[in-house]
């Protein structure tokens, strides 16, 4: 129990970036679907005129219309966590960024217990998301998690012209021999701007973060859609054992029930740059704080 909790920060802050997009990622997505209305329109003719029985093209969906992303850590990525409560150095986590060559990015996230924890109480999960360069839209998300006893896998697939996201989920009795304790597959409907956790967290970083401001944005995670908020708070100077960052302190909040209404409140601190490090989470439950705290980066 207490290493979910741990390990909720890292969740919840890959969750946290989710909202503070809304507005602009709308925005941006609006202004790009007007200007590409405008170019087909601008184009018609021309189209016409070599065939009379063309078919007028259709207008792009909103996702499609997305800018591409172009932040620094788009060409590679790889930064390192450990997980502490208090002066307990209880787990470690990585999240990595790799480019690929067809206009999409793989992001990964891993997280593993410490010797001592893993000995009583092993922990191995992985995080694979495939997303699209533009606007970071989820194609794939592929979760695997191996805590205690507990063996997950499961995987979104996003049909954005379809407006779905479907979902395969299976836990296992034994992951080694496959032997299935339950699985079942499912559908979310979307509207098609959504996100999964992942790409969220990475969108939020090529965004400015404006003191006092709040954002809604929706996500899918697990067999569900949710409506997200991020709250700005205020710009901090952070000492971590890498040096003083200047940052801004974000928090994510859940709106109604879900993923997070058994954690306690979340922080995460974004380097006030245009690389937007995560060099601090935070999770406050009753026993006091639990931290993510950025070690290393590559």
């Amino acid at each position: 129990m207490f290493y979910r909790a741990l390990k909720s920060v890292l969740l919840f802050a890959l969750t946290l970036s989710i909202s503070s997009m809304a507005a602009e990622s709308l925005a941006s997505s609006s202004s790009a679907q007007s200007k590409s209305a405008a170019t087909l329109e601008s184009t018609s003719p021309s189209i016409q005129s070599s065939s009379s029985a063309s078919v007028p093209a259709k207008p792009l969906s909103k996702w499609q219309t997305l800018p591409e992303i172009n932040a620094p850590w788009m060409k590679g990525e790889r930064l390192e966590y450990e997980l502490s409560w208090g002066f307990i150095t209880a787990g470690y986590a990585t999240l990595e960024v790799k480019p690929r060559k067809d206009g999409k990015t793989e992001f990964l996230t891993f997280a593993t217990a410490n010797k001592t924890v893993n000995k009583f109480y092993p922990v191995h999960d992985t995080v694979y998301t495939l997303v699209r360069n533009k606007g970071l839209m989820t194609d794939v998300f592929r979760k695997s998690l191996h805590e205690g006893t507990f063996h997950n896998k499961s995987l979104i697939r996003f049909n954005r012209d379809g407006k779905k996201a479907v979902l395969s989920d299976t836990v296992f009795k034994d992951p080694v021999n496959h032997y299935v304790k339950r699985s079942a597959d499912t559908s979310v409907t979307i509207e098609g701007l959504e996100h999964s956790i992942m790409s969220a967290f990475y969108l939020v970083r090529t965004l400015p973060l404006k003191e006092g401001s709040t954002s809604r944005f929706s996500a899918v995670s697990g067999e569900k859609r949710y409506e997200l908020k991020v709250v700005i708070h205020k710009r901090e100077k952070i000492k971590t054992d890498l040096g003083e960052f200047n940052t801004v302190k974000v928090e994510p909040v859940l709106d109604g029930d879900g993923i997070f209404k058994s954690s306690g409140r979340i922080f995460i601190w974004f380097t006030d740059d245009e690389r937007r490090l995560p060099v601090l989470m935070q999770c406050e439950i009753k026993l006091g704080s639990i931290k993510a705290t950025l070690t290393k980066l590559k």
